[in-house]
């Protein structure tokens, strides 16, 4: 999540400025480019316990601070507390339990994304060994109980979990419990961003069952094959969900913009601290009706700030987000940006993708994503279920990536084998997630605390 902003931006003054932002993230082909994000739960090698901001031992702290001193990152502080860290256009941020995401640079190629996650967790299992700490690589925390879970010093945290409890059950799980890997993608206009949408969006249940590996809760099978997903259905009606919307005729910038001013405000940032605006309305902010009493005018920076507290299954800022899918693995870290890039950025798979989709009922949508946290790829569907559709959707991807022809740095391998772990799981119909539950069930013996160890990177 992001840090507290560095510059004041310019004033709002109307309606317009907020489309134009939008609209200036268009780019050029040439242009394009890959940002991954993904986030890791940090625990003790000793009792398994997620680690604290502060204080005795290994903590989220000593970690920031040896990545720093270690591997050249700098420091971003928050009340004189370390709380992110940037390396060139790449940073480190914390989630509300002290999750840590890597927010990637904006990359020409998975080859070159992969490299970084690489890099990123090389970097850190350096500074976790002199820590005594590891990190996990699941969707939910498989263990700890939300009263388990330590929350990470950040004022927006602070008004955010005031909030999410008057809006939903699930909020403070999101917050604390749950970890995610994303991409960011481009687009080249407007007509572009709104095709890239209605397809990522259409797709995003098949990322989550493709994805799904989060099975467990508070130490036992929790009844869900991603429970992360399953979190976000109860989190805050207002900010969350398929966006029904997008499929509307005429959806652009302008309609997206309408929206985001309709979910309700978290904080303004000034003068170095988080004020508390919860639920109040961010048209009447960008208006100046609440100018008097912050001592200020709505910014730019404020637009930027809120529309990283809107939480649906696609987000658009000046790029789109695909948000769908459990955290895991270093291969499916990279496998998620070879899909996305595989089905959006060939001009040719974008086109058989839209045709997957193209005739898909808003009602069919709101189905899978509410059926695909439970029933992963057995989700059903019209005549036959997600898997089917999952087959058709990495086929189409492996042939985008086949067709942008992007080779390693040897010339001897473009992208596609980074697909190969979403094309055994499609094939086989068996997510992650079923796989852990076997575990579980049998060389587990009943204990998620193998997974400490087997799923840490």
């Amino acid at each position: 999540m992001s840090a507290p902003p560095t510059t004041q931006g310019e004033p709002i003054e109307g309606r317009r400025q907020l489309v134009e932002y939008l609209a200036a993230g268009s780019k050029p082909r040439a242009q394009w480019r890959i940002g991954t994000e993904h986030e890791k739960f940090v625990f003790r090698l000793s009792d398994l316990r997620r680690l604290p901001y502060e204080g005795e031992g290994a903590t989220i702290r000593g970690l920031l601070e040896g990545l720093a001193t270690r591997h050249g990152w700098t420091p971003v502080e928050e009340a004189g507390k370390p709380i992110a860290l940037t390396q060139g256009r790449a940073n480190v941020t914390l989630e509300p339990g002290g999750q840590f995401e890597l927010s990637g640079a904006p990359l020409e190629t998975i080859h070159q994304t992969c490299d970084e996650v690489s890099r990123h967790l090389v970097e850190c299992k350096d500074v976790c060994a002199g820590l005594g700490a590891g990190m996990l690589g699941l969707g939910f925390d498989p263990k700890w109980s939300r009263e388990e879970v330590p929350w990470m010093p950040k004022g927006r945290y602070a008004i955010m979990r005031a909030y999410m409890q008057k809006k939903g059950r699930l909020g403070h799980d999101m917050m604390l419990r749950t970890c995610t890997v994303q991409v960011n993608l481009d687009y080249a206009s407007e007509a572009d961003m709104v095709r890239k949408f209605r397809v990522s969006l259409a797709l995003q249940p098949v990322a989550t069952a493709l994805f799904a590996n989060s099975p467990f809760r508070d130490g036992a099978p929790s009844g869900l094959l991603s429970t992360r997903s399953h979190v976000w259905t109860d989190t805050d009606p207002d900010r969350t969900g398929m966006l029904g919307f997008v499929f509307d005729e005429g959806f652009g910038f302008e309609r997206y913009v309408d929206y985001i001013c309709d979910v309700p405000m978290y904080f303004v940032y000034r003068g170095g601290r988080y004020l508390d605006f919860s639920g109040r309305s961010f048209r009447d902010f960008v208006a100046g009706r609440f100018n008097a009493e912050f001592g200020d005018v709505p910014r730019i920076t404020d637009y930027v700030d809120h529309l990283t507290t809107a939480f649906p299954e696609v987000r658009l800022k000046k790029f789109l987000e695909m948000r769908g899918a459990d955290g895991g693995p270093w291969k499916r870290l990279c496998a998620l940006p070879a899909f996305w890039v595989g089905l959006l950025y060939d001009d040719g798979a974008l086109d058989a993708a839209w045709d997957l989709v193209k005739d898909w009922s808003v009602a069919e949508m709101e189905a899978m994503r509410a059926d695909a946290p439970r029933l992963g790829l057995r989700t059903p569907f019209r005549k036959g279920s997600l898997q089917d559709v999952a087959r058709r959707a990495v086929s189409i991807a492996v042939e985008g990536l086949r067709a942008r022809g992007r080779m390693n740095r040897m010339g001897d391998s473009d992208e596609t084998h980074f697909l190969n772990p979403l094309v055994e799981i499609a094939e086989s119909g068996v997510t992650p997630a079923e796989r852990l539950l076997e575990r579980f069930h049998g060389a587990w013996k009943g204990s998620v605390d193998p997974s400490f160890a087997e799923e840490a990177y």
